[in-house]
């Protein structure tokens, strides 16, 4: 027999330790609820020297399910739609009564070829070690990040797992549904301004040096507009210079792309992270909506930290780290600050100026009535509500402002062009008389 080394809890959740002997970790824990605990850890004790025959027995097991499984090799994290399908459906099995290992099997088994269906092996693997479900998830980041393992640790401790993941799924999908508008509002001018970019393009490289060579054979003289097209059209086409390598035209085309990736650079870095952080706040318009959304974030992701009952400071940390904007990080790193040295939340809250007063206001009546959970999801209600607001209100405004531009551009290109014919027309017409 091996000797195991068990933490547990007894029927009123105080936290139990001790050791007992059995063949393997399975038959430890059902000794161990055989005498009223829950066992929450259960590792086997080495014995110096190393030839102990419980080890000796699990190993090959072990290596067993692991070739069973296999492996998966992939880039980036788990997609959140599948994390909060995952989330949806664990918490309905853990709310029927199935025991967490054979919930956990039945998602892995039902799961994809994919990163998600290898993460859920292991967790299998280390729940049915003795792991708690906090720890396996801990060592997959790529799945379950420091918000999700510290609420599963939460529901653990106080006994309320499957009412846990259902306000983690809740909260998921709260966020998902945030994501998913905004980028649905930002769909249609994207279309158009690429569509329109590409036409305006076109024309330069193939249209414009058409009328170039009419107005050559003419030999009319061309008014300033005309010029400016005509160089610019040059510059498209990549005939600007001899100098010129490439093309006007590679050059828009991949404009956004490398955009996109200096941007990502710089976000890699500390101050130019906290650089663009700052910056996008005071974009009119679009500052508001990043306010908005960041505040219905860190309210709503605090509020379900302390519903679920973790630590006020630890709760803080976790949602400044979540936060995803260096000033409400900064903000928050002040209110940790002043709670642990004894001051309210709210005050260093209002001299950020982060938040609008009745933010900051809302929190301090959440205080001062012991509801801050409640509050804070309130607040992250109200301010979902306002963000569909500030992104019709950003429709609204860029509708006419890509019709102005465009029209101007189309009127502009109009104008260049007909301006020299105008003056052909009137040559021609003169050597006629």
């Amino acid at each position: 027999m091996a000797t195991f080394a068990y933490e547990a809890m007894n029927s009123s959740g105080k936290p139990q330790k001790g050791t007992i002997e059995a063949d393997t970790s399975e038959d430890a824990m059902k000794k161990i609820r055989a005498q009223g605990f829950f066992p929450t850890s259960i590792r086997e004790q080495k014995i110096k020297g190393g030839a102990g025959g419980g080890a000796g027995g699990a190993a090959p097991r072990e290596v067993k399910k692991k070739k069973g499984r296999g492996m998966t090799i992939a880039i980036g994290r788990v997609p959140l739609k599948r994390m909060t399908l995952f989330t949806r459906q664990l918490s309905t099995l853990q709310d029927a009564g199935l025991p967490l290992l054979r919930s956990l099997q039945i998602l892995e088994q039902q799961q994809r070829p994919g990163l998600l269906k290898s993460i859920l092996g292991g967790v299998c693997e280390d729940v049915e070690g003795g792991t708690t479900l906090s720890d396996a998830m801990a060592k997959h980041p790529k799945a379950f990040d420091r918000l999700y393992v510290k609420m599963v640790n939460a529901g653990e401790i106080g006994g309320v797992l499957d009412v846990i993941l259902q306000r983690l799924a809740d909260f998921m999908e709260k966020g998902q549904r945030l994501r998913r508008r905004i980028k649905g509002a930002l769909i249609y001018p994207t279309v158009v301004i690429t569509i329109a970019i590409l036409i305006v393009t076109g024309i330069m490289y193939y249209v414009i040096p058409k009328f170039q060579e009419i107005f050559n054979d003419f030999d009319v003289k061309l008014p300033s507009l005309t010029i400016f097209l005509v160089t610019a059209s040059k510059w498209v086409a990549g005939q600007s210079s001899k100098d010129q390598t490439i093309p006007g035209a590679i050059w828009i085309i991949s404009a956004p792309i490398l955009i996109f990736i200096f941007f990502k650079l710089i976000r890699k870095t500390g101050f130019g992270r906290a650089w663009t952080d700052i910056l996008l706040l005071k974009i009119p318009v679009i500052g508001g909506l990043v306010k908005k959304s960041s505040i219905a974030r860190f309210t709503r992701t605090l509020g379900t930290l302390i519903s679920a009952g973790v630590p006020i400071l630890e709760a803080i940390n976790i949602t400044k780290d979540t936060s995803g904007n260096y000033v409400f990080e900064r903000a928050l790193a002040k209110v940790h600050d002043s709670i642990r040295e004894g001051d309210t939340f709210a005050n260093p809250l209002r001299e950020s100026k982060v938040c609008d007063s009745i933010v900051v206001n809302m929190i301090d009546v959440g205080e001062e009535t012991g509801d801050l959970d409640v509050m804070l999801m309130k607040i992250a209600d109200n301010y979902d509500e306002e963000v569909d607001v500030a992104v019709a209100s950003l429709l609204s405004l860029l509708e006419p402002f890509m019709v102005v531009i465009l029209g101007g551009i189309v009127g502009a290109i109009v104008l260049a062009l007909f301006l020299p014919l105008v003056s052909m027309i009137e040559s021609v017409a003169g050597q006629k008389t």
